[in-house]
């Protein structure tokens, strides 16, 4: 038995002892994925992830009986929650990719999910490479994705991942790991469905390391998306951001929990998380809840969190100068997501998000 599938066969056993989630679980508090599910669950289901690889970049089946070292060397390494657990027992191949050692690549990866079951994704950038990763996809069924990502010493990467709305239940796990100087940026727009949510571990495990998460939510009906991130700052001048901005309207349910930890002697750390919601409706819901945990002296770390409804001078405001109130409206939820949209540094991965978005505001009562 080779060690991949040795660590296949204990993820099983792991998921197997654990179960689905419920909302005993705290991660899992405001997301009654159990429930979601049904009496169907999960199931064993396998997906296919579909890529669109930039030349230069590397492509290995997961289903291999001999991946090179580097695939086995990460594999299965970076989350380990009963979900990831699963998809890491269950998918049937999947897809890892390498950008060799201080390979700059232009052309967007584009990782598209769009079938039930599970599926497993790694992605390697090595010391010195960049590399921009465009995600999409929805699927008729529930979906579990398990997404690794591993950066190497001043590797950048800046992913935007687009869950549109759908009917089903669709969760990721996305684990990272960061070495010196490797940055990331991320953006993460979700429109919501039965169940939509994103798990993100990110570990910043070397000095001058960089995350930056952003997003946006806009949810109608009773769509429920739900956005967890874990920032672990395991060493000294490392940074990191979150600015996530949800609007709610119907009986939709938009979720944010973000924990920051921040190591001993992980001195000099700056980290600051933002997160707000408009709920435009009496039975709109939004869940926020910031956490620190912060076992070093010598820090510079910020939380907050605020849930309203739209400004009503301000609306008066554009009302008193002619403007019908639905533009009004439109305006002022507009300029509320602008900044969190804004952080999408390239213009074409921005212009698709604003696009999605435009399309959702239409629909919000």
């Amino acid at each position: 038995m080779t060690a991949l599938a040795k660590r296949r066969d204990e993820a099983r056993a792991v998921f197997n002892g654990r179960g689905v989630p419920t909302r005993r679980v705290e991660e899992w508090k405001y997301s009654d994925l159990k429930v979601a599910l049904g009496d169907a669950g999960l199931g064993e289901a396998a997906a296919i992830a579909r890529v669109l690889v930039p030349v230069g970049v590397e492509q290995v089946d997961l289903a291999a009986v001999n991946p090179p070292p580097w695939v086995a060397d990460h594999l299965g390494t970076l989350t380990k929650n009963a979900l990831s657990e699963a998809s890491l027992a269950f998918a049937k191949g999947g897809v890892a990719l390498r950008v060799p050692a201080g390979k700059a690549i232009d052309v967007p990866l584009a990782l598209d999910l769009v079938q039930a079951g599970h599926v497993r994704v790694l992605l390697v950038v090595e010391a010195g490479a960049s590399l921009t990763l465009s995600e999409s996809g929805d699927a008729s069924g529930p979906r579990n994705a398990g997404l690794e990502i591993v950066l190497g010493e001043g590797a950048v990467l800046e992913h935007v991942r687009i869950a549109a709305n759908t009917p089903a239940v669709q969760v990721e796990e996305i684990g990272l790991s960061l070495a010196a100087n490797a940055r990331y940026r991320a953006h993460f727009a979700n429109f919501g469905g039965k169940l939509s949510r994103t798990e993100l571990t990110v570990a910043l495990e070397g000095e001058g390391a960089e995350a930056h998460l952003s997003g946006i939510s806009v949810l109608t009906g009773d769509a429920h998306a739900d956005v967890t991130t874990t920032m672990i700052h395991r060493k000294p001048n490392t940074h990191s951001t979150q600015l996530f901005k949800k609007v709610a309207s119907g009986k939709s349910r938009a979720v944010y929990q973000g924990r920051v930890v921040v190591a001993k002697g992980a001195d000099g750390v700056d980290s600051a998380q933002t997160a707000k919601a408009l709920l435009l409706g009496e039975t709109a819901e939004a869940d926020l809840k910031p956490e620190l945990e912060i076992f070093a002296d010598d820090v510079k770390c910020a939380h907050g969190a605020a849930v309203g409804d739209l400004d009503a001078d301000s609306l008066f405001y554009l009302r008193a100068r002619g403007i019908p109130e639905d533009k009004a409206r439109g305006l002022l939820l507009h300029a509320f997501l602008e900044d969190a949209l804004a952080e999408v540094a390239r213009d074409d991965l921005r212009e698709q998000v604003r696009g999605v978005l435009e399309t959702a505001l239409k629909d919000i009562a």
